[in-house]
């Protein structure tokens, strides 16, 4: 795992080793190419970050900052370490439970939100999926033309979330 492009282009990344299933290279490229437009002096929110590699692509391609949210200490660690090992500026780690996180976030706070909650593949993961997409702040804390990505997987249906509306899958 490593960042793939920017000017931490090639530095590789510690992934944590608690259950996290990071974005693979292929799918950040095809991402990114897409978000190229809207990366340069962004302010990024990377939510179930585990190792923080969708917002340190984010910093290394321009973002102005990115915060990244995680409660597992594991993943934390791998954050700091992956920040400081790619030598960017504006990230921020905070170590705490998405759900607490953006029940104090502050509305208009981010240009690109990215949400990478474990798969719903239970009861348990279905509930906090449409938990966040039904969480009031959430939407608050993307600006205007703001962009929310949401990773899933593609054979879950998600949940039903008048607040959203799918543009691209």
């Amino acid at each position: 795992m490593r960042i793939i492009s920017g000017t931490a282009g090639s530095v590789p990344l510690r992934v944590p080793r608690s259950l996290t299933r990071p974005t693979t290279d292929r799918v950040r490229e095809a991402l990114f190419s897409s978000l190229a437009s809207a990366l340069p002096g962004a302010s990024v929110l990377d939510l179930f970050a585990g190792s923080g590699s969708l917002g340190l692509e984010a910093l290394s391609r321009g973002a102005r900052s990115a915060t990244f949210v995680d409660a597992a200490n594991d993943s934390h660690a791998a954050m700091q370490e992956n920040l400081n090992k790619a030598r960017l500026e504006g990230g921020k780690t905070v170590r705490r439970d998405v759900f607490g996180f953006l029940s104090g976030i502050l509305a208009d706070s981010y240009d690109i939100i990215f949400a990478d909650p474990p798969y719903a593949r239970d009861e348990e993961t279905t509930r906090d999926l449409d938990r966040l997409l039904q969480h009031e702040k959430l939407p608050s804390a993307l600006r205007e033309n703001g962009i929310f990505i949401l990773e899933s997987l593609d054979k879950s249906p998600l949940p039903e979330a008048p607040l959203w509306e799918v543009s691209k899958t």
